[in-house]
């Protein structure tokens, strides 16, 4: 038996593409793991394709033991999100994985017109922390084994995570 998503997509999540999409990806990712860099490619190509066909959901999932930025680039990521940018804030942090830093992202802050004020000061209060466990606690929940994992319309997708074969899995889980 697969992994089934825990807990379901709801109006927590951060959702691109609209909620009667016939198909729902949910990606458990870290903005500081290369290959959640290389994934964020094939989502927003996949996206591109299939259009309002497919819902995109992200949670975090930092890896602190080994990315040491994960966990703040999360939490930047939810504060802009607070002010009405989370997928501007998202895709910035995929574009500069090399440089997460507390200063970087207060530059992404400013370059994206937030009130930078309050951006660091969430930030530095770590407001969002609990919401990134929460996404986390989910994904153990989930069975997540590692970043990126993958679910579609709520069961884990297993097998590789290139472009044709993420493809031919939402097609599928689309006629069904």
């Amino acid at each position: 038996m697969m992994p089934e998503l825990t807990p379901p997509v709801s109006e927590q999540d951060h959702r691109e593409g609209p909620d009667s999409a016939p198909v729902t990806l949910v990606e458990y990712g870290d903005f500081e793991c290369p290959y959640c860099a290389q994934a964020h490619e094939i989502v927003k190509e996949l996206h591109k394709q299939l259009g309002d066909r497919l819902r995109i959901v992200f949670r975090n999932f930092p890896l602190v033991d080994i990315h040491p930025y994960a966990q703040l680039a999360a939490e930047a990521a939810e504060a802009a999100g607070a002010q009405g940018q989370y997928w501007e804030m998202h895709d910035t942090l995929y574009d500069h994985q090399e440089d997460l830093n507390a200063a970087s992202l207060t530059q992404y802050a400013e370059d994206l017109s937030l009130d930078v004020e309050r951006f660091t000061r969430e930030l530095s209060e770590h407001t969002y922390a609990t919401r990134v466990r929460d996404d986390f606690d989910g994904g153990l929940a989930s069975g997540v084994p590692g970043t990126p994992t993958f679910f579609i319309n709520g069961l884990h997708h297993k097998g590789p995570l290139d472009f044709e074969t993420l493809l031919k899995a939402i097609l599928r889980a689309e006629r069904k």
